[in-house]
This record gives structure tokens, C-alpha cells and sequence, in this order.
């Protein structure tokens, strides 16, 4: 079991999210930077979708109540151990009563704590995610509070520290034309690729709001709701995109101008407020091709001889 001492600005329960139940409805939800998710289950010797914390900026402390081994990837936090420097991207012993503490991120925006066994919350809908628009899932369908004390799987018998480099965050996002592009006037066209777009401090789960030139459309008519996806980048009245994350509505009206590749996701979830973003044109190969790339890398680490 994990208690929480102080919560942070947003610590939830995250896995892989929930899948194939969008036409009911039901968001995704799950973490939003996934490879980062998944990097730190497999360093504790738990499944990839298991479930973790995501933590958002911090500070956060956590008091252990059973010996076990933790993993930090994501954002760097400058996290201690009983005031012991803990490295992110490396798997590192607990002890009952010891206290981990994450005093604020040094550069991203999220990190993720996983545990030897996961959290052990109820399984809804195929996942253990928290749909926080929905208020199910998770730890009681919320944010983690003070005092919360939350459920962990079996201890698991590993006998090392091991570790594993993490992607590097660039500002460049790469994006699918999507399905309204062409609807859009060849200024509005050119400002997608050309100019820098700042992440807006109005930025959640659902979706982040970016700032810039407004995007104007050729051709108004009014638009069908359709179905939409997390990497799905909208384009409101005011001209200002939106880029949809794990917990978007599944659907929706606005023209979409763009979608972001799943590889490459996980680095709008790890960008700050005020921060800028660049949208660079891909084709449906080079998304294909770095999604796999993606995977290629986690699969590296679990047939090494640490990720065993």
C-alpha cells in the first residue's frame, strides 16, 4: 500500500486506457504520455498497460507501507528518497516507511510512478484508467487527495537496479493533413507548418488549446458531428486549434485541420504552458514507421538482459 501525503496539482491512476468503447460514448482516457507508462511498468517487472500514477508539475510525497521496487520516468521532478537524489528512468528499492518525494518538475510536464505489482484499483470498462471528465475509474473516479491510501499488487522478486535512457522532448510535432485541411485558406494552410504555436494555460486532459494566427476557413458550411480521436487537431470559431488527448469527447463538430501521430503525442502531453509547438507535415508511412520505432525501442529494453 502507497499513502498519499501531498498530492500535487494533479496525481491520478493511469494504465493504457480504455479501448474499442468510443461508439458508446466512452473516452479513452489512460496516460497521455503512454510510452513514458509503459517504460516505467516494464522496469518494475509489471505489465506494459499496468496501472501507475501520472503526476502533473508536483510537489508530491508518497509514504510507502511495504518494501518493493519504483520506477519514475517522464518529466524529471528532481525526486529524493528520505532526501536521497532518485534518477528518473531507472528502477530503485523502496522500503515500509520510507518517503518519496517530487519537489517540482525541472523541464515536462508529467511524470509517471510505477510500482512493483501496480496499482491495485478495480478493473471498469477493461481498464483501471480515471476518467476524470466522468468521474469513474481509477481511485474514485478522481484526483488523488491527502490521506488517500491506495491498494498495491504482489511485491515482485527482483534483485537488481537497472535502467533505461528516455526519448528526447523537441518541440517538433509531427501531423497528418486531416480530413478538413483543404477547407482551409492557403494562409491558414501555410500558417499550420510555418508559425510557432504556444501551449495555452486553458491546456487539461481533453484537449490542449494553442495560441497563434487564427486559421480561416475558405468554405463555412456547417459540419456533421464525427467521430473524433486523442491526436485529432480541431480548429474552433476563433481560429485557435485545439489538439485532443486521452480524455477528448468522442465526438464532435469543429473541421479538423490536423491529426498528431501517436508517436509523437506524448510530447504535447509533456509540453508546458507558454511553451511553443511546431506542427511538421508527415505522410501516413513516416507515421507508421515511427510508431514502430517506438515500439521497437520498449521491446529492446524487455529483451535485454535488465529488462528480463
Amino acid at each position: 500500500m502507497l499513502e498519499i501525503l501531498r498530492p500535487g496539482v494533479q496525481t491520478t491512476v493511469q494504465d493504457l486506457g480504455r479501448h474499442g468503447q468510443r461508439h458508446l460514448g466512452i473516452a479513452q482516457s489512460g496516460a497521455l504520455d503512454a510510452p513514458a507508462l509503459m517504460l516505467a511498468n516494464r522496469l518494475v517487472g509489471n505489465a506494459a498497460d499496468s496501472a501507475a500514477l501520472e503526476i502533473v508539475l508536483g510537489p508530491v510525497e508518497i509514504l510507502f507501507r511495504r518494501d518493493g521496487w519504483l520506477a519514475l520516468t517522464g518529466a524529471d521532478f528532481a525526486a529524493t528518497l528520505d532526501d536521497a537524489p532518485l534518477w528518473s528512468g531507472w528502477r530503485l528499492p523502496f522500503r515500509c516507511g520510507q518517503r518519496l518525494r517530487l519537489h517540482g518538475a525541472r523541464h515536462g510536464m508529467r511524470a509517471y510512478l510505477a510500482i512493483d505489482g501496480g496499482i491495485d484499483v478495480p478493473l471498469l470498462l477493461g481498464a483501471r484508467a480515471t476518467d476524470l471528465k466522468a468521474a469513474f475509474g481509477g481511485f474514485d473516479g478522481r484526483a488523488l487527495q491527502v490521506g488517500d491510501r491506495l491498494p498495491l499488487g504482489a511485491a515482485a522478486n527482483l534483485a537488481q537496479r537497472c535502467g533505461s535512457s528516455q526519448p528526447r522532448w523537441t518541440p517538433d510535432i509531427r501531423v497528418l493533413p486531416g480530413p478538413e485541411f483543404h477547407e482551409f485558406t492557403p494562409a491558414a494552410q501555410a500558417a499550420l507548418w510555418t508559425q510557432e504555436w504556444t501551449v495555452s494555460s486553458q491546456s487539461n486532459r481533453m484537449g490542449y488549446r494553442l495560441q497563434g494566427t487564427a486559421l480561416a476557413r475558405s468554405a463555412t458550411p456547417d459540419l456533421l458531428s464525427h467521430g473524433v480521436l486523442p491526436g485529432v487537431v480541431q480548429v474552433p470559431p476563433n481560429g485557435q486549434p485545439i489538439v485532443l488527448l486521452a480524455d477528448a469527447q468522442t465526438t464532435g463538430g469543429y473541421p479538423r485541420i490536423a491529426c498528431v501521430i501517436e508517436a509523437d503525442l506524448w510530447k504535447v502531453a509533456q509540453a508546458r504552458p507558454g511553451s511553443a509547438l511546431r506542427f511538421v507535415e508527415c505522410d501516413r508511412t513516416a507515421a507508421r514507421s515511427a510508431l514502430r520505432q517506438q515500439q521497437a525501442e520498449l521491446k529492446r529494453f524487455e529483451w535485454s538482459a535488465y529488462g528480463r
